[in-house]
């Protein structure tokens, strides 16, 4: 999606600088311009006491909605696809299996005495979509009537930039796609960190909003979401449009880039030099996929010195082109890049690309002498920027964007189950094609036995888990393509008209009803965080907000 040409609209074309309100125009491609409304109004609230419960009356419902969707279930198939490649580097380390999070996560605080809920040794929600299978979505109890509590800057700030794409320069401000902040604990204080369209990672305090340390500042707008050293290390990971990812100690008064990794680094590549997807560390091995189009695996070598400041000796062990031949020729172009954030689940790290690809990769042997190879192998028939989601069972959900309009597309719809284990993969699939472009850019997410989808049109899709029939369908000023967010039976979604909304999914079965709504302006294609309390959001508008009940 980045950069000019075919399928590269969206993130790569900005809405105007801030002024008066466009009016609920379409941010990404025109976006909300400005501001927006005022910051602290309040659209509706429905306290918690008053949700319905619809229960049975929806069965004749759900029949109707899984046809005029155009749902499918797909016969099964038994035999592994070991669709292995020949590799061209060596690696020298290997990342030992951890645990990824629930599949049908849970959102409550960490177990008495056990391990944070995330997969992670240390607390927080600390990458995107908070855990190695990009389905953990942040710590309750969420806001009952939320306002916003502070902006970031202050009131006469805003966090925009200039950026060129091709031959053409523009202002970008705010937060993007995917956007999604970091919240965790350290020396007694809780961070709020992120990155921006004003070329900077910020570090900002829970309760006021206030520069703990100052600005890192990157030579370009950040558009993915900042990673945080999962160990407890003093690190910050991100990329950006500079060509590098950064790795940044925030130990002293200010932060300190440790290293960086360019994306002229391997060869070949192809498409362009951005860095959208929030990297994954797993016993210090960083995971990341570029759109420079390769797949990297670091060993980081993190550690102390004498004087107790942080260090890294970081090491570029494996890389490997996310794309194949037998892709290229099947999409006749080379938009092959890598934007979504790598997923991982028992040794296996997933990940697609803006050609369609979706991959497994075995990284658990390589201690032993054995390279990372290639088991798993699937086409979409589409650009695939949204993160692969893993379920506790290994089964993926990925959802898919219809740009190119192939056959293959039509087949194999736009959001749709995987079993890698089999020579068929797809379960189920759900299309999303009425119009082109069409299909979905967020993240699906899990909640019992839902899966949440929402698509570029403005519709947000609750549908079963295990048949693929769409159960309800919710309507939102396009585009939606802001991850959703579920935390203690509430589905946080943001609008393009910089609308957050709160809905009750206690009851899966039934279209959930809203239980508030909160205008923030500019429009939302962020993923909020929701942590103890309160959400934090960025919008197109320049402002970052952190929301909670007063």
């Amino acid at each position: 999606m980045s950069g000019p040409g075919p399928g590269g609209r969206a993130p790569d074309s900005p809405p105007p600088p801030p002024g008066p309100s466009a009016g609920g125009g379409r941010g990404p491609t025109g976006g909300v311009g400005g501001p927006g409304r005022p910051a602290a109004a309040h659209l509706a609230v429905a306290p918690r006491h008053d949700r319905r419960r619809l229960g049975a009356l929806v069965v004749l419902g759900l029949l109707i909605a899984g046809i005029a969707a155009g749902v499918q279930l797909v016969g099964s198939g038994d035999e592994a696809d070991d669709n292995a490649t020949e590799q061209r580097a060596s690696a020298t380390t290997a990342p030992a299996a951890q645990p990824g999070a629930p599949g049908a996560p849970t959102t409550a605080a960490d177990d008495a005495g056990g391990a944070p809920a995330s997969g992670f040794a240390t607390p927080g929600l600390l990458t995107f979509r908070g855990s190695p299978s990009r389905s953990y979505y942040g710590q309750g109890p969420v806001p009952e009537r939320p306002e916003v509590l502070w902006t970031y800057p202050g009131e006469d700030g805003n966090m925009c930039a200039e950026s060129t794409v091709g031959n053409e320069t523009k202002t970008w401000c705010g937060t993007g796609w995917t956007g999604q902040p970091s919240v965790f604990e350290r020396d007694g204080r809780t961070w709020v960190v992120f990155g921006a369209y004003d070329r900077h990672v910020h570090f900002v305090d829970f309760e006021t909003g206030e520069d703990i340390i100052p600005p890192f500042p990157t030579g370009d707008i950040i558009k993915g979401s900042v990673s945080v050293d999962p160990d407890g290390f003093p690190l910050v990971y991100s990329g950006s449009r500079d060509n590098s990812l950064h790795v940044i100690s925030i130990a002293g008064p200010e932060p300190v880039e440790l290293w960086s990794l360019s994306a002229d680094a391997v060869s070949p590549t192809k498409w362009n030099d951005d860095w959208d997807g929030s990297p994954l560390v797993m016993d210090d091995l960083l995971y990341e996929g570029g759109e420079n189009s390769q797949f990297h695996i670091v060993k980081l070598n993190r550690g102390y010195a004498a004087d107790g400041s942080v260090t890294v000796a970081p090491q570029l062990v494996f890389n490997t082109p996310g794309w194949d031949d037998e892709l290229l020729g099947a999409i006749g172009d080379n938009e092959v890049s890598i934007e979504n954030s790598v997923s991982y689940h028992e040794g296996t790290i997933y990940f697609a690309n803006s050609g369609g690809l979706v991959q497994g990769w075995d990284v658990s042997g390589v201690a032993e002498g054995r390279m990372p190879t290639r088991t798993f192998r699937f086409w979409t028939g589409d650009d695939t920027d949204a993160s692969v989601v893993v379920d506790d069972e290994g089964f993926l959900y990925v959802g898919s964007e219809y740009e190119r309009g192939t056959q293959r597309s039509a087949e194999i719809g736009q959001l749709m189950k995987l079993d890698p284990r089999r020579a068929d993969p797809l379960v189920w699939k759900v299309d999303d094609r009425d119009t082109l472009p069409a299909g979905i850019w967020g993240t699906p997410a899990l909640y019992g036995d839902l899966v949440v989808a929402p698509t570029d049109g403005g519709r947000v899709l609750g549908v079963d888990r295990r048949t693929g029939a769409v159960r309800w369908t919710l309507e939102l000023p396009p585009p939606t393509w802001q991850s959703p967010v579920i935390v203690d039976d509430v589905l946080v979604q943001g609008d393009c008209s910089g609308v957050l909304h709160g809905y009750d999914v206690s009851d899966t079965t039934v279209t959930p009803p809203e239980l508030w709504s909160v205008e923030l302006g500019g429009c939302i294609e962020s993923t909020p965080a929701v942590w103890g309390g309160r959400m934090f959001v960025g919008t197109r508008s320049g402002r970052f907000f952190a929301l909670g009940d007063a």
